[in-house]
């Protein structure tokens, strides 16, 4: 099958119905259905990008495994692929960590500790702490994510874990676990990680033990999921913190939008921007190839395919999101001109 590129504009018949805007609701189930469909068939034949192998364990993921789910905000989904397959949360872990976060510390406190701003480096960068003043920057690369899971409620090293591992089953709908091999294999390699822990917390911006905080947060990079779990997280973003599948309450609604805010300027590293500028939804990816999308009000939309691009974020993953997005409407800059007669404020 032909290769796409990322930066391709996607052809556009002008005789069908013109892509939806960010305002109103998803479409109704059976076109969710056929446009999903479409964008599954589109992608799943491309072979662009490479299986992660800096952790031992993620290179032998079967690079053919590709799933797409959409969640709305009734909870109502449709997922195709191989979305039983299990794979390790990764990097999409931090920014519901990150909600954990702001919803016991005050999203404003979290921001003066974590930092909200975007490196314009890659997501394990020493050089982005050192070059930084506040040194973490934000929570969605790897030092802002270490400190973040350092400031989790509680005393001690389970008890953190704990309150990690309930709250993002909450977001998930289910009891999540570790994937004990991925642990193993992310614990004997995380030397970076535990290089930066260190690095933080001379410069005083660690908040709890440096190893310990690196071990938990390896454990929630390992916790196991699949593209349907990943899309409830997402939905649960966008529907103001509660569950749709569920109806729990998982945070407060203002906590919500700072975390979509940070997700939109940073959930794709270096490449954010260019994200942002062609999909322009808040995102979310992890080495283990999935990727989440929020559109708030909306729903969720999760991927979830192995080979990566060089900044670590999943090929067909964004070429079905950048699909998806148009068609389904979830671009939050999308918008069109005003009809009738203009009504005074």
């Amino acid at each position: 099958m032909t290769k796409v590129s990322m930066h391709e504009e996607l052809p556009f018949d002008e005789t069908a119905t013109p892509p939806r805007v960010s305002t109103g609701d998803l479409p109704i189930h059976a076109e969710i259905r056929q446009l999903v469909t479409e964008a599954y068939e589109r992608y799943r034949g491309d072979d662009s990008g490479t299986v992660a192998d800096y952790i031992p364990v993620l290179a032998q993921a079967a690079p053919g495994l590709f799933g797409i789910a959409v969640v709305g905000p009734w909870g109502r989904s449709f997922e195709i692929g191989d979305v039983a397959a299990r794979f390790s949360l990764q990097s999409v872990s931090k920014p519901f960590v990150f909600a954990l976060v702001c919803d016991t510390l005050g999203y404003e406190e979290a921001r003066l500790r974590l930092g909200v701003n975007s490196t314009g480096f890659p997501f394990n960068s020493l050089m982005a702490v050192e070059l930084n003043a506040d040194r973490t920057m934000n929570p969605l690369v790897n030092a802002g994510a270490i400190a973040t899971t350092s400031l989790v409620p509680g005393a001690t090293h389970d008890e953190k874990w704990e309150s990690i591992r309930a709250r993002l089953s909450m977001f998930a709908g289910r009891e999540l676990t570790v994937n004990a091999e991925v642990y193993a294999s992310e614990s004997s390699t995380n030397m970076r990680n535990q290089g930066i822990a260190h690095l933080l917390r001379s410069y005083e911006r660690l908040y709890f033990d440096p190893d310990e905080a690196t071990d938990i947060y390896t454990r929630q990079c390992s916790l196991d999921v699949t593209v349907h779990d990943l899309a409830v997280m997402a939905a649960t973003l966008a529907n103001g913190g509660v569950n749709p599948v569920t109806g729990e309450t998982v945070i407060r609604p203002g906590v919500c939008r700072r975390v979509l805010a940070v997700m939109a300027s940073a959930g794709l590293y270096e490449l954010s921007g260019d994200w942002l500028y062609q999909i322009g939804v808040p995102g979310k990816s992890g080495v283990s190839g999935g990727i989440v999308t929020v559109s708030p009000g909306k729903g969720g939309l999760a991927t979830y395919s192995p080979p990566l691009d060089a900044a670590g974020n999943s090929v067909r993953g964004q070429l079905a999101t950048k699909y998806l997005a148009d068609r389904l409407g979830l671009n939050l800059f999308a918008s069109v001109p005003a009809e009738g007669p203009p009504t005074p404020f």
